[in-house]
């Protein structure tokens, strides 16, 4: 992961107000991994900021390509290692 301030990079103040209990919960976090408080709070914020627009990927096909993908998706799978997973027993019917 690459540093969060650099003296070429200008940095912003982002300024939160928490409760103890969570502000707690951050220190002791952080603590575990040495981190400052701040560091910790932004790689969390940057990790959850990137998750959330990777999960928001957005694909262009044109309509053949789609028909495709979708008639590849209702293809039943059909093999060795499927139905050994599909015989094997259920951990939740006993």
């Amino acid at each position: 992961m690459q540093p969060h301030s650099t003296p070429d990079i200008p940095t912003h103040a982002v300024n939160l107000r928490i409760r103890e209990d969570v502000r707690t919960l951050i220190d002791r976090a952080a603590k575990a991994q040495s981190k400052s408080r701040s560091d910790f709070m932004i790689d969390a914020a940057r990790r959850a900021a990137e998750d959330t627009l990777l999960d928001q990927t957005f694909l262009r096909v044109d309509e053949q390509t789609y028909q495709h993908f979708l008639n590849v998706l209702d293809i039943a799978p059909r093999n060795e290692g499927f139905e050994r997973l599909m015989n094997a027993k259920k951990p939740w019917a006993e």
